[in-house]
């Protein structure tokens, strides 16, 4: 498998608006329930409760997506990986911020410009 290309400064920069464009974190795995939904494994901005709550017992202005909508198959995957993509997705909400600014720090260290002359 080839390498991937360097990230540009420029597509750093698209991916942190893209981040900074979207509902405000922290994203949490919720596991809601709903006669015709059927198990919704969803993306929310509040915790799980752990009570697989009902509609219209929860909000839906809290949900941002959902990995599982089976009755009728609104949302769903093959490989029945539901739970961890709606894992990676909440995560990715405060993980793609950190990584940009991680990615930023490294850069500026590498940057020689930035480097201090050597003393001798």
């Amino acid at each position: 498998m080839d390498a991937p290309d360097p990230l540009t400064d420029e597509e750093l920069a698209e991916i942190e608006e893209l981040a900074a464009a979207a509902t405000p974190g922290p994203w949490h795995v919720r596991q809601l329930d709903d006669e015709s939904a059927m198990s919704l494994v969803a993306i929310s901005t509040v915790p799980d409760t752990g009570n697989g709550e009902r509609w219209p017992h929860f909000d839906h202005r809290q949900i941002v997506a959902a990995t599982l909508v089976q009755q009728p198959r609104y949302a769903d995957v093959a490989d029945e990986r539901w739970n961890e993509n709606a894992t990676f997705i909440a995560q990715a909400r405060q993980d793609i911020p950190r990584l940009i600014a991680e990615i930023r720090r490294l850069r500026h260290l590498l940057d020689p410009k930035d480097q201090k002359p050597e003393e001798g």
